[in-house]
């Protein structure tokens, strides 16, 4: 039997995508949407996806996109800056080079692109993890991996496109054509995963910045 991976409920709902050949499994209780694990691409097709994407400084549209998400989600809760963690920096680390030049001191992880274990050694004040939660396939996990990083009073501030609230809307969702896109989260979701490692939140915009705090 098929359990939600993030409040263990069978309340589960199957949807089949005709158009990309993919099953996924709706929780009827924390809102949380998954994929069949047994179509999750490689790390080394995920890869060769990213690799062609324009994620740079040369793209105007990416660097507002994480000034936005800076102003919204970081700005108005914390007011000393200190320790900053990019989980799941990318190939081409803009976020981090942007917190940077704003006075913070910057670690950067990815399990691609910066696989190293050097970020495990510090304690910060603000982690960010921006187009990262929809690619988790044990998002628990990774998010209980986050929250022991972080100071008390620390904030986590996370960028991921809430789901569309029916399966009708979500089988016709941009986002799934993504292929690396494998879990997807509603606002009831991200807080009831919060909550469960003392991480409040604190903002959300009601589409894809979500703000906690390290209680």
């Amino acid at each position: 039997m098929q359990k939600c991976k993030i409040c263990g409920s069978e309340c589960l709902k199957h949807l089949y995508n005709e158009k990309s050949n993919t099953n996924y499994y709706f929780c009827e209780v924390c809102e949380f949407v998954f994929q069949d694990e047994n179509e999750i691409v490689s790390l080394e097709k995920e890869k060769e996806i990213y690799d062609l994407h324009n994620n740079s400084f040369e793209s105007e549209g990416y660097v507002s996109m994480f000034e936005n998400f800076i102003d919204k989600a970081i700005k108005p809760f914390i007011k000393k800056k200190g320790m900053a963690l990019d989980y799941g920096c990318g190939p081409g680390p803009v976020l981090a080079k942007i917190l940077e030049n704003q006075k913070w001191a910057v670690k950067k992880y990815d399990p691609i692109y910066d696989n190293n274990n050097e970020y495990l050694n510090y304690k910060y004040d603000l982690i960010t993890s921006t187009e990262v939660f929809e690619h988790f396939t044990n998002p628990l996990k990774e998010l209980e991996e986050i929250s022991k990083l972080l100071n008390k009073n620390g904030v986590l501030a996370i960028m991921t496109i809430l789901r569309p609230r029916t399966m009708d809307e979500f089988k016709e969702w941009w986002y799934i054509r993504d292929i690396t896109h494998i879990s997807f989260y509603s606002q009831k979701t991200l807080y009831l995963m919060g909550k469960i490692f003392g991480l409040k939140m604190i903002y959300n915009d009601n589409k894809r910045l979500i703000t906690f705090r390290k209680l």
